[in-house]
C-alpha cells in the first residue's frame, strides 16, 4: 500500500508548449512498474486549454469543478460539468479546457505505452476555440 499525502507533491504550471492560458497541474499518482497508469488534477483558468494531442492508450477525464469544453478532431465542441466523465480512445486527436468565462478542474487519468502518455501537437487557435457553440 502507498498513500500519497495531499500537499506532498508540488503543483506545477502548465507549459506554454502544451497549453494556452493559465493552467495548474497537481500530480496525484504515478504507479510504478509493472503498472502504467498516472493521474493528475488539472485546473484551467477561464479561456485556458490544452494544445491538440493524442494518448497512445487513451485518456479519461473526470470533471470535479467549474465548466469546461472538449473537442475531438472533426467533432463538435461539447461543454463538460462536475461529475461528467470523458473518454478519449487511443490515438484520438483532441483538446480540453475551461469555458471562456469559468475555470474548470478535472482529474486526468492515462496509461503509458513504452514510457509515453501523450503526444503533444499544435496549439488550439483562438478561432478554433471560439468557432462553434458547444453542445451539452
Amino acid at each position: 500500500m502507498d498513500i500519497q499525502r495531499n500537499g506532498t507533491q508540488p503543483s506545477g504550471k502548465g507549459p506554454a508548449d502544451w497549453f494556452t492560458g493559465t493552467v495548474r497541474i497537481d500530480p496525484l499518482f504515478q504507479a510504478g512498474s509493472p503498472t502504467r497508469v498516472a493521474g493528475a488534477s488539472v485546473t484551467f483558468e477561464p479561456g485556458a486549454r490544452t494544445a491538440w494531442h493524442t494518448h497512445p492508450l487513451g485518456q479519461t477525464l473526470i470533471v470535479t469543478a467549474g465548466c469546461g469544453r472538449v473537442q475531438r478532431l472533426g467533432g463538435p465542441m461539447a461543454e463538460i460539468f462536475p461529475g461528467d466523465v470523458v473518454w478519449f480512445p487511443p490515438g484520438e486527436k483532441h483538446w480540453h479546457g475551461a469555458s471562456p468565462t469559468t475555470a474548470m478542474t478535472h482529474i486526468a487519468i492515462q496509461e503509458s505505452l513504452d514510457g509515453k502518455v501523450v503526444d503533444w501537437l499544435e496549439q488550439v487557435t483562438d478561432e478554433q476555440y471560439q468557432s462553434s457553440q458547444p453542445t451539452s
